[in-house]
């Protein structure tokens, strides 16, 4: 099972950007679909952003952050980044990287079955 470490979350102005990034190790990377979640004070874990392992890469948002955020992978350095801009107050989460086995860009949580310790994003008014 590949293990996740997130890095890269902070506080922020809001219309700032920050930089997030995930580290695997333990798996083939490049076979993994990986993902984006967080997950707010009193809320469930929401999708973000993810992609797929397969078909170039395919790429899904969720509707709340595209146009602002970007993820993007490197299959030779076995990470994911998610460049967050234009970030606003109810992006103040707690963010959470994961990966699945599935082939395609789902945004279901319960196919991840890997998930990393998440870091704190917090957005300023």
């Amino acid at each position: 099972q590949v293990q996740l470490v997130e890095s890269g979350g902070g506080l922020v102005q809001a219309g700032g950007s920050l930089r997030l990034s995930c580290a695997a190790s333990g798996g083939t990377f490049d076979r993994y679909t990986m993902g984006w979640f967080r997950q707010a004070p009193g809320k469930e874990r929401e999708f973000v952003a993810v992609i797929a392992s397969w078909r170039g890469g395919l790429i899904n948002y969720a509707d709340s952050v595209k146009g602002r955020f970007t993820i993007s992978r490197d299959n030779t350095k076995n990470t994911v980044t998610l460049q967050m801009n234009s970030l606003k107050p109810e992006d103040t989460a707690v963010y959470y990287c994961a990966a699945s086995v599935s082939a395609w860009a789902t945004m279901t949580r319960t196919d991840f079955g890997s998930w990393g310790q998440g870091t704190q994003v917090t957005v300023s008014s």
